[in-house]
């Protein structure tokens, strides 16, 4: 879409307000009946008769999640705003939803409401772009997401991860190992965003849970800046700065001074 057009017609947004990003969360699934059982009992989820999937509704249990972006939805108690997709699969529970906002809410929902015993968040796929109002949407999360190329990618950011972390360790002294870890984030920050992309809850599952949640969401709020700036013309707004800007937000809004 030619730049001028893109300056008059904004991108596509959910009925929150936020930016349509589609993102998936898988889960491992340790007991399948019981997962069954809290899902049937929670008042915000209702089950599709024909299918082991429920429709996660902003009501009763998520009353209270807040969304910044809201300025218009009015809530309809006859007819609650379905937030996003729950569908058991392959001995997994998968939840889908419109925009990364969703996501960083419906996590630590979750978590509260099913013990980890139960079922455990694993990874998150997602899209970095947003989406003009008339441009052509995925059909489904299959044509969105290749397992082959996402597993790939994590592979290889793992690879060169492991690669600078052992540099850092050998490094003679400790300038000389800020400046391995300095030379790393800068070009990880550079790097052209893919198309899709997975988030990884593994390396985070032994944290604190609340410092768990902030890191996905500074990571993925991070993303979406990138998405819509990139959308608006700026080319060069890189991750870095997306990732300055959102650290800027978060621990500025907690009224936390942040150590240069």
């Amino acid at each position: 879409m030619p730049m001028f057009e893109r300056l008059q017609k904004p991108f596509l947004t959910v009925e929150t307000g936020e930016a349509y990003q589609p993102i998936r969360l898988s889960y491992h699934l340790a007991q399948k009946n019981q997962l069954i059982e809290a899902l049937n009992k929670l008042k915000c989820c209702e089950k599709n008769p024909n299918a082991t999937s429920w429709n996660w509704f902003w009501r009763d249990e998520c009353e209270d999640l807040h969304f910044e972006s809201l300025d218009s939805y009015k809530k309809n108690a006859e007819q609650p705003l379905r937030l996003g997709t729950l569908t058991l699969r392959d001995n997994g529970l998968f939840l889908n939803l419109p925009s990364f906002k969703r996501a960083c809410l419906a996590v630590p929902f979750f978590h509260r409401m099913i013990a980890s015993a139960v079922v455990q968040v694993d990874h998150a796929d997602f899209i970095n772009k947003v989406f003009g109002l008339d441009e052509r949407l995925p059909h489904g999360f299959a044509e969105l997401f290749k397992e082959e190329d996402l597993a790939k990618l994590m592979e290889q950011r793992l690879h060169d991860y492991e690669d600078v972390q052992e540099k850092v360790e050998h490094a003679k002294t400790a300038e000389e190992a800020f400046s391995i870890l300095a030379h790393y984030t800068n070009a990880e920050a550079k790097k052209r965003l893919p198309y899709a992309e997975r988030y990884s809850f593994q390396e985070s599952n032994n944290a604190d849970p609340d410092v768990a949640f902030l890191g996905f969401y500074i990571f993925l709020r991070g993303r979406e800046l990138v998405a819509i700036r990139r959308w608006f013309g700026e080319a060069g707004y890189s991750l870095a700065e997306a990732a300055e800007e959102t650290v800027e937000q978060v621990f500025g809004g907690m009224n936390i001074d942040i150590i240069e």
